[in-house]
């Protein structure tokens, strides 16, 4: 089976968007991104997405060029983006008949028992109900010390938490490669079978002046899932309606085998 198919089969979906994705000149991909969503949704799937860009989309309305530095004005942008971006959502996903239901995470609710628990049922109620949750870190609150670091960690995390059997990471790279993908030589890594060290690849930082996720975050939240049972997608946002109709792109990330993940669970 093909991954396009094996998504739109699938029980209960992630996806992970990065802030280069849904902000600036690239904030027009909203539209076709939930267009693909509401395909999974249509196809039977719990769909729930992980999205940055709250910083990224609020800066321009700051008259801001860069990027702040300082966590007040990060969190300033935040508050403004956060509201501005999930409107946009909103509006793609009104022509699909689907309501969206904003979810604002810290590390301190995953990491707390009690918070952990109300986030879950939260969740599973929203969906439930139907609606799909865009889940986001809550940046107006959150500080450099206690952070996710980026959100393919949160959407790792909450893939876990969730039960999710599928997670997809969306970025503006197509997949990950044995070196970085603008050198000589690199080539497409189509398939970790799990448990595979990677052992040799060239995995790299973050190139994106928004983003905080580089390739390297990537691997370390498709292992984080993978371990919880999710298989794991890595590519590019673009991407995602062609896998969806049966193309071949981006890395495949096995879960671990379900004989293992019994013995795990016997164990504890």
């Amino acid at each position: 089976m093909r991954t396009g198919e094996e998504l739109l089969a699938a029980r209960r979906v992630v996806v992970k968007v990065g802030s280069s994705s849904v902000s600036g000149d690239r904030a027009g991909q909203i539209p076709t991104l939930v267009e693909n969503l509401a395909r999974l949704h249509r196809a039977g799937a719990d769909v729930i997405l992980v999205s940055s860009g709250a910083i990224a989309t609020g800066v321009p309305f700051l008259r801001l060029d860069e990027r702040p530095d300082d966590l007040a004005t990060q969190q300033a942008a935040a508050a403004v983006g956060q509201n501005i971006l999930v409107n946009r959502y909103q509006r793609a996903l009104t022509t699909h008949e689907i309501i969206a239901g904003q979810v604002l995470l810290t590390a301190q609710d995953i990491e707390n028992p009690t918070h952990r628990g109300n986030a879950r049922r939260a969740i599973e109620r929203l969906l439930q109900l139907g609606i799909l949750p865009i889940i986001n870190e809550n940046d107006t609150v959150a500080t450099h010390e206690i952070r996710f670091g980026d959100n393919d960690r949160l959407a790792a995390l909450v893939a876990r938490l969730i039960g999710a059997d599928r997670l997809v990471l969306l970025s503006d790279v197509d997949a990950l490669y044995t070196a970085p993908p603008n050198q000589v030589g690199a080539q497409r890594i189509a398939h970790v079978p799990y448990g595979d060290s990677l052992a040799g690849i060239e995995i790299g930082e973050s190139q994106s002046g928004w983003g905080t996720g580089g390739a390297s975050t990537k691997v370390q939240a498709a292992r984080l899932a993978a371990d919880a049972g999710a298989h794991v997608l890595l590519t590019e946002t673009r991407l995602l309606s062609a896998v969806l109709d049966g193309a071949d792109h981006g890395t495949r990330f096995d879960a671990v085998p379900e004989t293992e993940s019994e013995a795990a669970n016997v164990a504890r």
